[in-house]
């Protein structure tokens, strides 16, 4: 029996039929369940994301969810703010990290 196709498949558009079971978390259960939640909003689950990422340093993560913070309603000002103020708790290597991630994203042609 095939599961059905439905919300969200980031994690089928990655990775296909390989590695099911981080599909089947990521899209079901992380996206679908946690994400829909109505405990907290879109835009804050986006910051709180975006912090944790940032203190761990984990960029490649964060490139994605920055631009999901901005389709979540979260502005490049605010960005650019979050990340200033996560760089003295998160670590100055961590801040200018996330900062070039967000300067990639917002003007592409800035990306090495």
């Amino acid at each position: 029996m095939t599961e059905k196709q439905a919300g969200w498949t980031g994690g089928r558009d990655t990775f296909g039929d390989f590695a099911p079971g981080m599909v089947h978390y990521t899209d079901k259960v992380l996206f679908d369940e946690v994400w829909e939640r109505e405990g907290l909003s879109k835009r804050d689950r986006s910051l709180i994301t975006i912090s944790a990422l940032t203190a761990m340093g984990k960029m490649d993560q964060l490139r994605f969810h920055l631009d999901f913070a901005r389709r979540n309603g979260v502005t490049d000002q605010e960005l650019e703010e979050a990340l200033l103020q996560l760089a003295f708790y998160a670590g100055w290597p961590n801040g200018m990290g996330a900062t070039a991630v967000l300067r990639d994203i917002i003007d592409p042609k800035t990306a090495d």
